[in-house]
């Protein structure tokens, strides 16, 4: 035999809360009360009553009696036990077909994702571990691009020290004439260093947008070849390059349909009331002393690409055909002073 408190955790976890055992005890022992009687017996307020009764119907413990309209038929205690074990074990079916089910799914799914993997999928692998090792196949990759770099930039700001290691690399890609674009998070609109970052970027002709959240880490060069952490949860365990048409071209597709959804990043720059900014204003001045594109970006600490590109902007603002008539209509404009003889 079973105590009252056995009985009671039993009750308890096939569903029966403590008022409503309580009330199923006392519908036990008195089958002819109705609710006033039943409320008054247990010292219970009808709508608590009200509500265990409720939770009896639902479980099939109880049903309104045939015999007055305030009484009720009640499940022997034997029967009532069976039929809670019954939904117990149907519920724990249940949720044991869904993890299945979902087991199933995600079994599946690592298949489909090793089957890129494959050789027969055309897909090759190159597995990097370790800091260095992923430092220096960047640096080849970055050696051997020629025309586009794409990147995903999660994990929200990035340390000063970080930015700053990154100028040289992307100073030379974009020397080269190479498209950089890159998608950062939201979240770095309100870093300071990394703001001053994409300004550096921008004034070098690099393309900057940001997202609320992004789905992996990733860099894909000349849309031929990427690199994806090998744990997207932590980039530090290791990297691998991806070749292959098939996996490459989607993920050329998840960054383009990023990129689209992404809000353009171009930090505000102060200009004067010609419209030029400071570097344009210095430009000009080296331009008309006749300096050499490659002089004038030393001297402004820019790359030779985006001096020339300066000069093609302060050409097209002054309608100028050629340098010496820029010089000529700056001086007309009172963008420059005129030389004295």
């Amino acid at each position: 035999m079973f105590t009252d408190r056995e009985k009671h955790l039993m009750l308890a976890a096939l569903g029966l809360d403590t008022d409503t055992e309580r009330v199923y005890r006392a519908m036990l022992d008195h089958r002819d009360d109705g609710i006033s009687a039943l409320s008054q017996r247990l010292a219970l307020p009808e709508d608590r009553l009200r509500n265990c009764l409720d939770r009896l119907h639902s479980l099939a413990l109880v049903r309104p009696s045939a015999k007055a309209d305030s009484a009720f038929r009640v499940l022997g205690p034997e029967q009532a036990m069976k039929l809670l074990l019954a939904r117990q074990q149907a519920e724990l079916a249940a949720h044991q077909e869904r993890l299945e089910t979902a087991r199933v799914a995600a079994a599946q799914l690592v298949a489909e994702c090793a089957s890129l993997y494959r050789p027969s999928a055309g897909l090759h692998t190159e597995e990097l571990t370790g800091a260095e090792e992923i430092r220096d196949r960047l640096a080849r990759l970055a050696a051997d691009v020629r025309h586009e770099i794409m990147t995903l930039a999660p994990g929200g700001a990035h340390s000063e020290s970080d930015l700053q290691a990154s100028r040289e690399p992307n100073a030379t890609l974009l020397e080269r004439g190479v498209t950089v674009r890159t998608i950062y998070l939201d979240s770095i609109r309100n870093h300071q260093p990394t703001l001053r970052h994409v300004q550096w970027l921008h004034e070098r002709g690099g393309h900057v947008r940001t997202a609320p959240s992004l789905p992996i880490r990733m860099i894909i060069a000349d849309r031929t070849e990427a690199v994806l952490p090998l744990d997207p949860a932590d980039a530090s365990l290791g990297a691998v390059v991806l070749t292959g048409k098939g996996v490459i071209t989607a993920l050329c597709e998840l960054f383009d349909s990023t990129w689209q959804a992404a809000k353009p990043l171009v930090p505000t720059v102060e200009r004067d009331t010609d419209g030029l900014t400071p570097q344009h204003r210095e430009a000009l001045r080296l331009l008309a002393q006749g300096l050499k594109d490659d002089a004038i970006a030393k001297r402004l600490g820019v790359s030779t690409r985006t001096a020339r590109r300066f000069a093609a902007e302060l050409m097209d603002a002054l309608q100028a055909r050629s340098r010496f008539e820029a010089g000529v209509h700056a001086v007309q404009n009172g963008w420059l002073p005129a030389h004295r003889s």
